[in-house]
């Protein structure tokens, strides 16, 4: 089973919204790790859209502040990114990704989903 398995992806209208959720299976409760979001356009490099830490503090992306709210479920495992007031630029693969807590840098990552807003 996959680690990690992200859902919710789709189409949708400039100023429309999305949830997007993220199943981390493979990092049980006991486990010190953080999770996060990252989104990858055509041509462009991966980059982070949000990050939460053990303590559930959220950090954000100067682009998508404000419109994006990380959270995460606890007891279940399960990230969420809810995505608000969509916009063109958001178009890309959204992965979900891990990391140990305390550390900076994810070091495994999703199969990604496909987030495709039309102007």
């Amino acid at each position: 089973q996959a680690p990690l398995v992200e859902s919710g992806g789709g189409s949708v209208q400039a100023g429309g919204s999305l949830r997007l959720s993220c199943r981390a299976s493979g990092y049980p409760g006991s486990w010190n790790y953080c999770l996060g979001w990252f989104r990858q356009a055509q041509g462009r490099e991966r980059t982070e859209v949000a990050g939460i830490d053990n303590a559930g503090r959220p950090t954000y992306a100067k682009s998508v502040k404000g419109r994006f709210t990380i959270s995460k479920d606890f007891p279940k495992n399960i990230l969420y990114l809810q995505m608000n007031n969509l916009k063109a630029d958001d178009t890309a693969i959204y992965y979900c990704a891990a990391r140990r807590c305390g550390e900076t840098t994810y070091h495994v990552f999703g199969q990604g989903t496909q987030v495709t807003v039309s102007p």
